[in-house]
């Protein structure tokens, strides 16, 4: 247990990666968390990037928040910090496991490795554990396995799991291949044991939406990595990372403390329409002084009483449009509302007039529809009209991850500007856009918006 949040700690920890998508690593350490949980150990559940439904995943296995390290997002002198935030809150944890984005190299696009799951690996001083989709494929595993090795000796791969094995001969070969190179083999799943959950657009659906489907799956994958698994030889190589000297993150001094605003109460949309949200968000808002309850669109008539300003994140709303429409109480409610209100993505649609046809809340004068092109990726922004959450000519990162458009594209006072081209609303006293933001890189957001309550 670590016994301050400056002193350093021996968290042990290790990173879940692979060299692209789609080799397994939310498989796998979705089964790593549950089963490290089931041998009675406190488990902390992190993901490298934006991501906001694999954490749901992790959260349900571990039994506390899924958290996301992502240097673009947050800056890279945090990472550190947050990762030990968020192993010792609400308790700290034993271990830490980290799932990777994408390949183990792969970062933002034109900055090299930069946010890449190697980078991350490499700020919090953690181990590699690297998920192979061995289909197809034999002795070239190990070839593989070693480039991805050598393409950054900064980064330790400690050990390998193979993915969808043919066979038990199969398994001895690449087994003999990978002992060639000097990489321990820790676990081999077959292809029959592969267990799946259903996808939307990208990534898994979340969560919130199928929460029986969802502690079934979770409860498989357990299973399934306590199979075939060498969990010993996991938690060997987590713990032979060095001590984290980093100060844990701490969002009471990164808000400079509680404003002057009387506690008021700010609703966070939640629920199964709206289920993308960064834990840090309620930390920052709770910081800096605020009550903050939680609201669910599809199923609350109303906002929790005493509500001086709305948080509405994003989510599947096109899921869910028809069952937003019939709650108009609340949907009358928003629209009348006075105080701030912040909406990134499915907020965004949801506060506009009507979503591929059917109303919503009519607080934008816009409409929204469902297109066939997603529009995925991280956006370096500035801010164009002061609003209850930023004040133009400020810079932000954030990400974008869509299938949706508005007509019209932006207000005629946008929230932001990338690329050259105007983006968002600000309405009075909305803020609205397809930008998902992340608050620990600008936790002055969180300090406006409650004094905004004022």
């Amino acid at each position: 247990m670590v016994s301050a949040s400056t002193e350093p700690w021996s968290l042990p920890r290790v990173v879940v990666a692979a060299p692209a998508s789609g080799h397994g690593k939310t498989t796998i350490a979705t089964g790593l968390l549950a089963a490290l949980r089931r041998r009675g150990l406190t488990v902390s559940p992190h993901k490298v990037g934006p991501d906001y439904i694999d954490p749901g995943y992790h959260a349900l296995a571990a039994g506390r928040a899924g958290r996301n390290l992502d240097p673009f997002l947050v800056s890279a002198e945090r990472i550190a910090g947050l990762l030990r935030h968020g192993a010792s809150v609400p308790t700290p944890a034993d271990v830490a496991v980290v799932e990777g984005v994408m390949g183990l190299h792969d970062g933002a696009v034109g900055r090299r490795d930069f946010a890449s799951t190697a980078h991350v690996a490499r700020l919090i001083d953690a181990p590699v554990l690297l998920v192979l989709d061995t289909t197809a494929q034999g002795r070239s595993a190990a070839a593989l396995t070693l480039g991805m090795a050598a393409f950054d000796p900064a980064v330790r791969i400690g050990g390998v799991i193979l993915n969808r094995v043919g066979s038990s001969r199969h398994e001895t070969l690449l087994r003999d291949a990978l002992a060639e190179v000097g990489v321990p083999v820790l676990g081999a799943v077959t292809r029959a044991a592969e267990v799946a959950a259903p996808a939307r657009h990208l990534g898994l659906v979340p969560v919130a939406e199928r929460a029986p489907e969802s502690l079934a799956i979770v409860a498989a994958l357990a299973e399934l990595v306590e199979a075939t698994v060498d969990l010993d030889a996991v938690l060997t190589l987590a713990r032979s990372t060095g001590p984290l000297t980093a100060p844990a993150w701490d969002p009471v001094a990164a808000v400079g403390g509680p404003a002057d605003a009387g506690r008021p109460r700010i609703a966070l949309a939640g629920g199964p329409a709206f289920t993308f949200s960064y834990a840090e968000t309620t930390e920052l808002l709770t910081a800096a002084g605020a009550d903050v309850v939680t609201v669910d669109p599809l199923r609350d008539p109303a906002l929790p009483t005493g509500t001086r300003a709305v948080v509405i994140g994003g989510g599947f709303p096109e899921a869910y449009a028809e069952a937003l429409a019939g709650n108009a109480a609340l949907r009358a409610e928003l629209a009348d509302f006075d105080g701030p209100i912040v909406a990134e993505c499915a907020g965004l649609l949801y506060l506009g007039r009507s979503l591929d046809g059917v109303p919503m809340c009519g607080r934008l004068d816009l409409t929204a529809r469902m297109t066939g092109r997603l529009t995925l990726g991280y956006r370096e922004a500035v801010a164009v009209t002061d609003s209850p959450v930023a004040v133009a000519g400020e810079p932000v990162r954030g990400h974008e991850f869509h299938r949706t458009t508005t007509d019209p594209g932006h207000g005629d006072r946008p929230a932001w500007r990338w690329d050259d081209t105007a983006h968002g609303f600000v309405a009075g006293r909305v803020h609205a856009s397809y930008l998902h933001t992340h608050w620990a890189g600008h936790p002055e957001a969180a300090r406006r918006l409650v004094e905004a309550c004022r």
